[in-house]
């Protein structure tokens, strides 16, 4: 007994062949995954979250058919989705590239104050006299 469904006798012949709209490369991407990613691991200054509303708007467009809302949307969710993305990438770079030249200066100030804490300022006994 053939339990598979749907069973061939019961589908149309046309269902055997998909073709691609001919609209379907012309429709903007939502760029919902980019979101999602920067709304849970890249968090900058909520910019994930906010490009993660305008990919959800785009998605809906485009399900609903307003192509141009949907090209809309999806243009400022990637727009939010790249700052996010790069905030959170220059960030991190910069606050270590401050930490690294804040370490190197004090070190250097810190060489320096050896020398003047060396320094006799009680002079000789020669000066007393």
């Amino acid at each position: 007994m053939d339990t598979s469904f749907p069973r061939d006798d019961y589908l149309p012949a046309a269902s055997h062949k998909r073709e691609p709209c001919p609209g379907a490369s012309l429709l903007p991407r939502d760029h919902l995954v980019w979101s999602i990613f920067n709304t849970i691991y890249m968090n900058f200054c909520c910019l994930g979250f906010v490009a993660l509303a305008f990919s959800v708007k785009a998605r809906d467009s485009k399900v609903a058919g307003d192509v141009e809302a949907a090209r809309r949307f999806s243009s400022k969710a990637r727009c939010y989705n790249g700052l996010a993305t790069a905030g959170s990438v220059v960030m991190p770079l910069l606050l270590a590239a401050l930490v690294i030249t804040g370490v190197i200066h004090l070190s250097k100030l810190a060489q320096e104050s050896v020398g003047f804490f060396t320094y006799q300022f009680g002079g000789s006994d020669e000066e007393d006299k």
